[in-house]
């Protein structure tokens, strides 16, 4: 296997770049891609945006620290530029599900519908039958299933299964992780030891394409770039009950169990509990109406099963920092699931995605509707 080359997805960090340089301990021949998925200048000092753009994820920093790394390692390194099927398959849709009053992750989006897809076929192009990635997570080949699973890592802390529920069998058995039996600090070691000098450098914890994380400054920015007005959706704050509270000027400044920002003093604290965006309607009241015991999803996709096809225990994660929490999933339409927890949820959000666990196994996910 040795004599089998082997792409790695070099985002410029130190989890990827670690990647490639273990893998050339090793003996394998190595590649280095990078996907160059956003200008970073597009937008820079629009009115809300920065002038600067640097230190994010995939930015022009990113580039060239991965070029650096496979110049240290003495590898082959190619920049793979995506931006206009980033844009239309990421970007575009991000602004249309925030204007309509949901909150979409673009990680995931990206993950499921670019990144691996295209990097796979970018490697299979050079030679490479395999792709590794910096992500913490495990995969294997489960003979009784005949299926390939997706198994969180070692390292809980860094578990990023939650962003890769999209992958497809396919693809998970061209994937290696290769980090994840590792933790981050034994990662870091590593990467001092190979000579990279990037072994300090921060993880990033922003959109690649959002500086700062304000939704809103973006959308108005990219709006005003594409020769788009906002659309007007102002409305009305409403309690669960219809009463009027308040006015708001726009669905898209909202998410889910928000508090701040509402505009309307009250006694007590008022939390989102739901956008309507048909109706123009932001629906607010207290925290302990945020909990919920049920959510649909669609867009489902199965890793460890073909479909579900009787009602099955999992532990449903509805946020990338949520203790996955028992469930029971049933289907109710051909793309289209019930999950009903044992205890309420607090702010099960339209737009995240839900992925499913069996232990450490990851069984699916989807869309919450």
């Amino acid at each position: 296997m040795l004599n089998q080359t082997i792409a790695v997805a070099m985002s410029g960090g130190v989890d990827s770049s670690t990647v490639a340089a273990m893998l050339c301990q090793q003996g394998y021949p190595v590649v280095g891609l990078t996907l160059q998925l956003w200008n970073q200048r597009r937008l820079a000092g629009r009115e809300g945006m920065p002038e600067s753009v640097q230190g994010r994820c995939c930015s022009i920093d990113d580039v060239y620290d991965a070029r650096h790394v496979a110049e240290t390692l003495g590898i082959p390194y190619y920049v793979v530029n995506q931006e206009e099927r980033f844009e239309r398959d990421v970007v575009r849709p991000f602004v249309a599900e925030y204007l309509s009053g949901r909150t979409p992750i673009p990680c995931s989006l990206c993950n499921n519908h670019l990144k691996f897809d295209q990097l796979l076929t970018t490697a299979r192009q050079i030679g490479a039958e395999l792709l590794a990635t910096g992500h913490y997570a495990r995969n294997e080949f489960d003979e009784r299933s005949g299926r390939w699973l997706l198994k969180r890592p070692a390292d809980r802390s860094k578990d990023q299964t939650y962003f890769l529920f999209g992958l497809t069998q396919e693809q998970l058995s061209r994937t290696v992780f290769p980090l994840g039996d590792m933790n981050k600090a034994d990662v870091r070691e590593q990467a001092k030891r190979a000579g990279l000098r990037l072994f300090e450098k921060p993880d990033s914890q922003e959109i690649c394409f959002i500086p700062g994380g304000d939704y809103k400054q973006f959308l108005d920015a990219y709006l005003d770039e594409q020769g788009e007005e906002v659309p007007d959706t102002a409305g009305e704050l409403v309690t669960t009950t219809g009463e009027l509270v308040g006015t708001h000027n726009g669905i898209h400044n909202f998410t889910v169990g928000q508090r701040k920002g509402l505009g309307v003093a009250t006694g007590s604290p008022l939390y989102v509990l739901e956008i309507r965006g048909d109706q123009r309607q932001v629906v607010v009241g207290s925290d302990e109406e945020l909990f919920s015991r049920t959510l649909r999803a669609s867009r489902l996709n199965w890793i460890t099963i073909e479909d579900v096809h009787e009602p099955m225990k999992v532990q449903a994660k509805i946020r990338h920092r949520h203790q996955p929490a028992d469930a029971v999933i049933e289907k109710v339409g051909d793309d289209e699931l019930l999950a009903t927890f044992d205890q309420p949820q607090r702010a099960i959000t339209p737009g995240q995605a839900v992925v499913f666990y069996a232990g450490d196994i990851v069984v699916g996910g989807g869309w919450i509707l």
